[in-house]
């Protein structure tokens, strides 16, 4: 791929090290980019590729990677360039070997994301838009979460949805919870804190020395309890993830309520990409949080 010269140059260019491509192998776990591990000159990248209007994505990736290695609590692979051609788009990252994790491993990361969790900001939102999956995800500051979810989060997903044919009951069902949504929050606005966004058990994995490490992320600044509740959606974490991280900074009882309406918003985005399948979840789900208000 001719790409493959520019890349190399750029590489070369941000590094400050001469840079030659002499193996790209191409990994799999993906499925929106195309994902390749890169080796040269003794150095090793991981690479990115999509459509050239993909640019802005890998830049908001490469900048939420860097917001939370900002924070200094999870390691995070270091964004090295990203740009694009008229053929293709791409995003170079610090290379890390990964490992299979330990209980301490575990523990480290649930102690890791208490920390990246109090680091905050002065309001909701984030500086850019990104996105979750394939879906554009609106990060426009707000001093008000019940706002920006109900816009921002909810309200969003079910403009695409309708959009996408799916009308009636779940339209209906979520125009009373967005109605509803000041039921859920008894104590008022919860705390600003840095979010990975998207996180799944796909999207943390270990490094060579056992050190938990997350990517992937659709960072913004929101109610902490949207990241752990999105840990549970997909078969959970290990036990003693939790055990650390609640020890770190305990949750709130009300947590257990609100976790089905922060996982909703992802139901409805699954919806929105993957299709009818999961419509009876989302209206299921729905179900359950009005019945909390009647």
């Amino acid at each position: 791929m001719q790409s493959w010269t520019e890349i190399a140059a750029q590489i070369s260019h941000s590094t400050g090290t001469p840079f030659t491509i002499q193996t790209a192998s191409s990994l799999g776990g993906g499925c929106i980019n195309q994902a390749y591990r890169i080796e040269g000159n003794g150095q090793r990248f991981f690479v990115k590729l999509n459509n050239p209007e993909c640019l802005s994505m890998f830049e908001a990736e490469a900048a939420g990677l860097q917001e939370i290695r900002n924070s200094r609590s999870l390691r995070a692979p270091a964004p090295i360039c990203w740009s694009g051609n008229t053929s293709v788009a791409w995003l170079v990252l610090e290379y890390v070997e990964m490992r299979a994790g330990t209980g301490e491993g575990v523990r480290a990361l649930g102690e890791g994301l208490a920390i990246m969790h109090r680091v905050s900001s002065g309001e909701f939102g984030w500086t850019c838009n990104n996105t979750i999956g394939a879906t554009p995800q609106i990060n426009a500051p707000s001093s008000n979460w019940i706002d920006f979810w109900r816009k921002h989060r909810l309200g969003y997903q079910l403009q695409l949805a309708k959009a996408n044919g799916y009308s009636g009951r779940i339209q209906t069902q979520g125009e009373r919870l967005m109605g509803e949504l000041d039921c859920f929050f008894p104590d008022g606005q919860p705390d600003v804190s840095l979010l990975h966004g998207d996180l799944w058990s796909g999207n943390y994995n270990f490094d060579e020395t056992g050190q938990p490490v997350i990517f992937d992320p659709a960072v913004y600044y929101g109610d902490r309890e949207t990241d752990i509740a999105m840990t549970e959606l997909f078969g959970g974490f290990p036990g003693s993830f939790y055990a650390a991280y609640r020890c770190a900074y305990p949750l709130d009882a009300g947590y257990a309520t609100r976790k089905t309406l922060y996982n909703l918003y992802h139901i409805l985005n699954h919806l929105n990409l993957f299709g009818r399948g999961y419509l009876s979840q989302a209206e299921q789900m729905m179900g359950r949080l009005l019945a909390e208000i009647r």
